[in-house]
């Protein structure tokens, strides 16, 4: 091959190299939105006691198209609430989430329809419950099982009405 040629075929491979390096460090999925500011939120057991939590409030449609993506946890009393305004049929998933979750599927009046316990990280599977639902609740995975939470009880959070910010 001629020194030209040569040459040619080196600057080909060369920026075809660059090209990777630029493509290997161009930005990856993206990063967790900063934990937001928090608001008491309670559930009533059927039996009355009640459980403390912080939880974050998603009511607009970016901050329900990130929810709980790409964080590594969150507090054990934390967690994050999805205020859809008027019932709606509804589905969640676990892409892009790093730990497990339950997804307390919530009525107009707090009370607890459904749960899904244990979401399993990075899952495409859709969960619904089948109805429509006001919100949903987040929390860590385990949770609702170590406390012993249930469908029938309520949750206290301002989206309710029941229970005012702090």
């Amino acid at each position: 091959m001629p020194l030209g040629m040569k040459k040619l075929a080196l600057s080909i491979v060369f920026a075809a190299a660059l090209a990777g390096v630029a493509l290997a460090q161009a930005p990856g999925d993206p990063k967790p939105a900063p934990p937001g500011p928090t608001d008491p939120l309670n559930i009533v057991s059927t039996g009355g006691k009640v459980h403390a939590f912080k939880v974050e409030l998603a009511d607009t449609p970016q901050e329900t198209e990130l929810g709980l993506m790409y964080r590594q946890s969150i507090p054990k009393d934390g967690g994050m609430i999805f205020d859809f305004g008027q019932p709606k049929q509804t589905g969640m998933w676990m892409k892009n989430c790093l730990f497990p979750q339950d997804m307390l599927f919530l009525g107009n009046d707090g009370t607890i329809l459904a749960i899904a316990q244990n979401a399993r990280p990075g899952s495409e599977r859709i969960i619904d419950p089948g109805f429509p639902v006001k919100g949903v609740l987040e929390l860590n995975g385990g949770v609702t099982k170590e406390l012993g939470i249930k469908p029938g009880d309520k949750i206290q959070h301002k989206i309710f009405g029941n229970l005012k910010a702090s």
